[in-house]
């Protein structure tokens, strides 16, 4: 089987070499010359343009995009003029599910079938294998079983075919949703341990004697032990989380069907939190409690 894959980030890339690994062809293109001269270099094949990435597929094609949300709909403007009836294109970013479902209508006005493939797995995706959940035709996503099976951990493990189109970029919103709350609740924790200064805890040995036997662990303990392995004050990482969007969706899709999720609504609003550099809110507050109850105001200037 050969399958093309657009956008050669390090995800990208990196599930460019496992599909290869796992004994499909594959094609990769990227805009960046950097990017296609990396995985070059990891011997997968490239091209310099979508036209001779179409050309290079036989028919009926595979393409697989791994490129950011927001730039979707213009590959697909630049890909759709290309394919042919039969054709199949996987989205296998972190797209909103209402706009796969969008996409997946107008790629079957030309016939072409399009699938939304949640994928989890990161960085680590190239050793451990990938999560995918496949929202889809019946049709399409048998066809495209063997890319599915090289890509998860296992043939017959870490993927599913979830439901029909928008089904898999639902479920990998879920999925990211539950990943804030998990992740909140280990910085929280681990948070608590280092304010104790009275036992002087070391957080790298209570994360390592976690991960075996506890009822809390998980690969995110795994990665948090590691990280605090080799850092264990965090030194030079500013205090700064970034959310990518899924978070922000299953809370809205939570307010939708009036299902209660106060841990990922709040882990969401933290994130947000540590952005503030100078918290208005925050001012405000000792502003208030001043006016009500004469506290002291502790001053920016240090006075």
């Amino acid at each position: 089987m050969q399958a093309g894959m657009i956008g050669l980030g390090r995800m990208g890339a990196n599930m460019a070499q496992r599909l290869q690994l796992g004994g499909v062809a594959v094609t990769g293109y990227d805009p960046g010359e950097p990017a296609r001269i990396q995985l070059q270099e990891k011997g997968v094949a490239t091209v310099a343009s979508l036209q001779e990435l179409v050309q290079a597929l036989p028919t009926p094609r595979v393409l697989w995009l791994m490129v950011p949300s927001k730039v979707v709909d213009a590959s697909l403007d630049s890909l759709l003029p290309l394919l042919d009836e039969g054709d199949v294109v996987v989205d296998g970013g972190n797209s909103w599910y209402r706009e796969s479902q969008g996409r997946a209508a107008r790629c079957a006005q030309q016939g072409v079938a399009f699938i939304d493939c949640g994928t989890s797995g990161g960085v680590w995706g190239l050793q451990e294998g990938y999560c995918l959940m496949i929202g889809g035709d019946d049709a399409s996503v048998q066809r495209l079983a063997p890319l599915f099976q090289a890509l998860a951990p296992a043939a017959d493990r870490g993927w599913a075919h979830v439901g029909p189109v928008g089904a898999g970029h639902f479920s990998k919103m879920v999925h990211n949703g539950i990943e804030y709350g998990m992740m909140q609740a280990y910085a929280e924790g681990f948070a608590l341990m280092q304010k104790k200064a009275e036992f002087d805890l070391d957080l790298g040995q209570i994360a390592e004697v976690w991960r075996h036997g506890s009822v809390v662990r998980s690969w995110l303990l795994d990665l948090s032990a590691d990280a605090l392995q080799r850092n264990p004050v965090l030194e030079g990482i500013a205090p700064y989380v970034e959310d990518s969007g899924e978070g922000r969706w299953t809370v809205a899709e939570a307010i939708d069907l009036d299902v209660p999720a106060p841990v990922i609504t709040l882990s969401l609003l933290e994130r947000l939190r540590s952005r503030e550099k100078n918290s208005f809110s925050d001012r405000m507050l000792a502003a208030m409690r001043n006016e009500f109850g004469g506290h002291a105001i502790k001053r920016s200037d240090g006075a």
